[in-house]
């Protein structure tokens, strides 16, 4: 189903700060029907910018203007076990304490991660099977989500891992105990296209840094078909861009 039209992985935080699929107290929403993604601003006063913010996530990635000064993201994750909670609207995973990225100088410690069916972020209208968000978080407050593409191929080592402990209602939790890192989830081209843009669920706050991989990664037809049994849509339509600038590192 292609979903492409006027609605925003994105984001999906969770950990007591708003973000994507997991976010602040507030009314419940959902991804559709009458609490879906076109009713967001009506069900809560702070889900306002969900209408009327001029910055908001995901968009279609198109046009991107090439600068080779981009710096590159250093990623500095560490192995350890994992949480993972179904928190009714995406699977979150926390990672052990410790990992992080610096780009421009500036560390973002590393949140949490979650998950999106079908993906978020389209390349020139063409949507992935799903993607990952992996959230990062300043000293400053300041927010930075790294996207991963997922299409269908190859089993992941590190999804499958997880995928053994995946929570199958809402409300659940498990634990994964074996020690694995996240950056088995990254590409080994770390190229990347970025923008200002928003968490991608309520209350669809701005001011959030992008970077989405070029290179996509993939799952097995088993893996995506696990995760799709418990979230058969979780995810936002692409916003307006309203003139921002979209950048490419390579």
């Amino acid at each position: 189903m292609r979903r492409l039209g006027v609605m925003v992985l994105g984001l999906g935080l969770g950990v007591a700060m708003p973000m994507g699929a997991v976010a602040q107290a507030g009314a419940s929403w959902s991804y559709e029907g009458k609490q879906g993604p076109l009713n967001w601003s009506r069900l809560d006063p702070a889900y306002k910018a969900c209408a009327n913010g001029k910055e908001q996530s995901p968009i279609d990635i198109r046009g991107a203007r090439l600068d080779k000064s981009l710096p590159p993201i250093e990623f500095h994750y560490v192995s350890g076990g994992m949480t993972l909670v179904n928190n009714g609207h995406t699977v979150q995973v926390t990672p052990a304490a410790g990992s992080y990225i610096v780009v421009g100088g500036v560390r973002y410690d590393l949140v949490q991660f979650h998950f999106h069916h079908p993906g978020e972020e389209s390349v020139k209208g063409k949507l992935p099977d799903m993607n990952i968000h992996f959230v990062h978080k300043s000293a400053d407050g300041k927010l930075a989500v790294v996207a991963v593409r997922l299409n269908e191929g190859n089993a992941n080592a590190v999804l499958a891992a997880l995928w053994e402990h995946l929570p199958k209602t809402a409300g659940a939790t498990d634990k994964m105990t074996e020690s694995m890192s996240p950056a088995g989830l990254l590409p080994t081209d770390r190229g990347y296209w970025t923008y200002e843009g928003s968490l991608t669920a309520p209350p669809c706050t701005e001011g959030v840094r992008w970077f989405i991989f070029e290179q996509q990664m993939e799952l097995s037809r088993d893996q995506l078909k696990s995760f799709a049994a418990l979230y058969k849509v979780n995810s936002r339509l692409q916003q307006p861009t309203h003139g921002r600038k979209i950048e490419a590192s390579e």
